[in-house]
């Protein structure tokens, strides 16, 4: 059956560890060139100045991607207190200074800890959000701004580590520049709320060395060099998802995309799902499965039916 041809046939997913100044979009080229294959994907961008943890989809375990841009997120940078920029972070044009440097470290953490929670969030004016057709950053290359509707976004964690002297490097003399650690959903953005931090303390700020330690299970000591990619199995990108084990006979109707009964002799979807369908034999993941009704549907289908036989 299928799950023996699998690794050739369905490609799997890369855990990336971006370096700052490539584009996400760089990094995807690159990975195409390597493996021989257009079909590579990115389970959600990191900006240019970000390194850290990208995970790239490869052949057809790219359908599998939208499993993962919804998986929460861990971020690590710098807050540099008292410097506004027009992009939010330091490769923006200084729009305005503070003094800031009074600031402490038990402030800093204090207002950091009241942006943890369920927020609403104004996507920046840089994002790649799409408004009328036009990604957002288009639009601000351009001298656009446009109304953008708040989003709802979780911060789980939102730590202040450690706090650093007055910065002088870079850009104008600024306050203390606070190291932090933020755990939060997808969809958020940490530049922003780098700059409600410098607001809450009387001011501005902005970010800057933001790194992405995890997406997911997926963290940055298991990320490989751009250069020297490692491609998982298509079963790595949905082990956050509950696990049906089918024998070859069900795992042939679900080669052919055939809705099943969610509770039955051969296989039992229990809770709401989605759910990794792998075969019993050789642990591969064959497709995904939602819940619809009775019966549990096929939303991603990996395997390959059996070829019928000879003569």
């Amino acid at each position: 059956m299928a799950g023996s041809e699998e690794p050739e046939v369905t490609g799997g997913v890369c855990v990336v560890d971006k370096p700052a100044g490539p584009t996400s979009h760089d990094v995807v080229a690159g990975a195409r060139r390597r493996l021989g294959t257009r079909r590579v994907g990115h389970a959600g961008t990191l900006d240019p100045g970000a390194s850290g943890v990208l995970v790239l989809g490869v052949g057809r375990a790219t359908r599998l991607l939208r499993y993962l841009t919804v998986l929460p997120k861990s971020y690590r940078g710098e807050v540099v207190l008292g410097v506004d920029t027009d992009t939010l972070d330091a490769s923006g044009r200084v729009v305005a200074t503070h003094d800031m440097a009074g600031v402490t470290l038990s402030e800093a953490r204090a207002a950091a800890a009241s942006l943890v929670g369920e927020l609403q969030q104004v996507p920046p004016m840089v994002s790649a959000i799409r408004v009328g057709g036009r990604r957002l950053h288009e639009l601000a290359r351009a001298g656009v701004e446009v109304e953008r509707a708040a989003r709802p976004v979780t911060v789980t964690r939102f730590d202040v580590t450690a706090l650093s002297p007055l910065h002088t490097g870079g850009v104008p003399a600024a306050g203390p520049v606070l190291a932090v650690e933020v755990d939060c959903s997808s969809g958020t953005y940490v530049r922003s709320l780098a700059a409600e931090l410098g607001r809450l303390l009387g001011g501005g700020a902005h970010l800057r060395n933001l790194c992405r330690t995890a997406v997911g299970s997926f963290t940055l000591d298991r990320a490989c060099a751009p250069d020297d990619l490692e491609v998982l199995a298509p079963l790595a990108a949905v082990t956050h998802l509950a696990r049906v084990a089918v024998d070859d006979e069900v795992a042939e109707l679900v080669a052919r995309g055939t809705r099943l009964v969610r509770t039955g002799q051969s296989a039992h979807f229990a809770g709401e799902g989605p759910w990794a369908v792998t075969a019993a034999s050789t642990g591969a993941l064959l497709a995904v499965y939602q819940a619809r009704g009775a019966r549990a549907h096929p939303a991603v289908v990996l395997a390959q039916p059996a070829p019928p036989p000879p003569g």
